[in-house]
């Protein structure tokens, strides 16, 4: 896997595990089933996910590349924003979008 294969699957990633948490209601971690989530539990769940895309874009890094660059502070820090922004839709949709549209359905 080249470098660029790598970076298209990371970005696909961490897109896809950021909304998982607010997209899946019902679901805690894709597999336990539960009546309903709070907003502490989706957001501890999202920042597991956090952890999990940053394990994963590691071995990717070693993978593609053969070693892991050293990082600052700053580039945590970005990567945690950009973990955020990647969260919006999903955070909209379940927190203001899902309510809406129930609204107008009854």
């Amino acid at each position: 896997m080249d470098v660029n294969q790598a970076v298209w699957l990371l970005l696909v990633t961490a897109i896809v595990l950021a909304n998982i948490p607010f997209i899946l209601s019902n679901r805690l971690f894709i597999f336990l089933k539960v009546p309903e989530k709070s907003i502490w539990i989706n957001l501890a769940e999202w920042f597991l996910y956090f952890i999990v895309t940053g394990l994963f874009a590691y071995l990717l890094e070693n993978k593609s590349m053969g070693h892991v660059a050293q990082q600052g502070w700053e580039f945590y820090t970005i990567t945690f924003f950009m973990f955020i922004i990647f969260a919006f839709p999903g955070f909209i949709y379940r927190y203001n979008l899902k309510q809406f549209i129930q609204k107008n359905n009854a």
